[in-house]
C-alpha cells in the first residue's frame, strides 16, 4: 500500500525522472516569486513621456520631455536616444549620435538622475518618427518600450481667391499637417489684423503666416491681386502736350480714366491764361505786327526811292535836251523887258 500511495506522488519528468510533489509546489512558489520579483522591478524601472506626441515647425525647435526611475541603489552610468528607422523592412533603433543628420541639432538637456530631456534645433521634415529612450545601471539597462512621436510640419499661406476686384471677400488661410496654436498673419512684414476682409486697393500685395509664439519661421509668400477702377483722376494744366493758348480754349477742362473695372472723372479744371502767358503771347503778336509792318515799310521805301531815282533821271535828259531854246527865251524876254520900260518912261516925259 505505502508502495502504491508513494508512486500516486510522483510524476513524470519530461527531461527523465520523476519531480515530487513537493519539489513541484517548490517550483511553482519559485516561480511567482521571479513573476513577483518582475513585477516590482517594472515598477521600480521606467520611462515617462509628459507629451508623446509633440508637433513643430520647420526651422523651429522641439524639446521632449522625459523622466526615468530605477531601483535604489543603482547608478546610472549611460543615457541615450534612439530613433525608430526602417531597415530593409525591419524596424531597428538607431542613436542618434549616429545619425548624421543630427550632428550639432540634438541636445540632451537631461541628467544622470531623473531628467531625461532631449532637444532637437532647426528642424528638418524628416525628423518626423519615433524617439525612444534608454539608460544603463552598472546592473541592468532599461529601454522604453513606448516613444516619443515628433511631427514636424511647414505653414502653408493661401488666399482665396488670390485674384478680387475692390468690395470682394478674401480668406487667408494657413495649413499645417498637425494642429497648432493660432496663426498670425504678415502682409509687407507688418501684421494682417483679420484673416478675412474685404479687398480694398491698397490690401494688394504679398501675405504670409506663421505660428504664433514661432513668428520668426514663416511661410512661403503668396499675392494678393486687387483690380480697381483709376484712382486720383486728376488733370493738371501746364504739364503734358503743348498748346497754343488761344481765346477759343478758355473754359472748363476734365479728364475720364477708365480699366476693365470701371471709370473716373477729374474734378473740372478752368483753364485761363496766366499773366506769364497771356504777356507771352501779347509781346509775341506784337513783334510778329512789328515786324510785319517794319517789312511793309522796307518795301514801300524802296519802290519810293526807286520812284524817285527814276523821275530824277527823266528830268536831267529833258534839261539836257531844251538848253539852247531855254537861252534865247531869256534874252528875248530881257530885250522885251527893257523896251516896256522904255515905253514907260518916254509916256513919262
Amino acid at each position: 500500500m505505502k508502495g502504491e500511495n508513494k508512486s500516486k506522488l510522483q510524476m513524470s519528468n519530461p527531461f527523465g525522472g520523476f519531480v515530487s510533489c513537493n519539489d513541484l509546489k517548490r517550483m511553482i512558489l519559485m516561480l511567482m516569486l521571479l513573476i513577483l520579483k518582475t513585477e516590482i522591478l517594472r515598477a521600480d524601472w521606467s520611462v515617462t513621456f509628459e507629451n508623446p506626441n509633440p508637433c513643430a515647425v520647420k526651422g523651429s525647435s522641439v524639446q521632449f520631455r522625459c523622466s526615468y526611475n530605477y531601483e535604489d541603489g543603482q547608478t546610472v552610468k549611460k543615457t541615450a536616444w534612439y530613433k525608430g528607422v526602417s531597415n530593409n523592412g525591419s524596424w531597428v533603433r538607431v542613436k542618434l549620435s549616429d545619425l548624421p543628420s543630427y550632428d550639432n541639432r540634438s541636445e540632451y538637456v537631461g541628467d544622470n538622475q531623473h531628467d531625461c530631456g532631449l532637444a532637437l534645433h532647426d528642424l528638418l521634415l524628416n525628423d518626423t518618427g519615433y524617439y525612444y529612450f534608454r539608460f544603463d545601471t552598472e546592473k541592468f539597462g532599461w529601454k522604453s518600450k513606448k516613444s516619443v512621436y515628433l511631427s514636424v510640419t511647414e505653414p502653408r499661406a493661401r488666399v482665396y481667391p488670390d485674384t478680387v476686384k475692390t468690395g470682394d471677400e478674401v480668406t487667408l488661410e494657413c495649413e499645417t499637417s498637425c494642429q497648432l496654436h493660432s496663426t498670425v498673419w504678415y502682409k509687407d512684414g507688418r501684421q494682417v489684423a483679420k484673416p478675412s476682409f474685404r479687398a480694398q486697393a491698397e490690401d494688394a500685395g504679398k501675405y504670409v503666416c506663421a505660428v504664433q509664439g514661432q513668428e520668426s519661421v514663416r511661410s512661403d509668400p503668396v499675392a494678393l491681386d486687387v483690380h480697381y477702377p483709376p484712382m486720383d483722376v486728376s488733370l493738371k494744366v501746364g504739364s503734358g502736350q503743348m498748346l497754343t493758348v488761344e481765346a477759343s480754349h478758355i473754359g472748363p477742362y476734365l479728364c475720364q480714366a477708365r480699366n476693365t473695372v470701371g471709370e473716373n472723372i477729374s474734378a473740372e479744371v478752368l483753364l485761363t491764361p496766366s499773366a506769364e502767358e497771356h504777356g507771352v503771347w501779347t509781346w509775341s503778336s506784337f513783334i510778329f505786327i512789328f515786324g510785319v509792318k517794319v517789312v511793309i515799310l522796307l518795301v514801300l521805301s524802296l519802290v519810293i526811292i526807286r520812284a524817285w531815282r527814276k523821275g530824277s533821271k527823266s528830268a536831267g535828259e529833258k534839261e539836257e535836251d531844251n538848253c539852247d531854246y531855254e537861252n534865247i527865251s531869256t534874252a528875248a524876254m530881257d530885250d522885251k523887258d527893257r523896251g516896256t520900260q522904255l515905253e514907260i518912261s518916254v509916256e513919262g516925259l
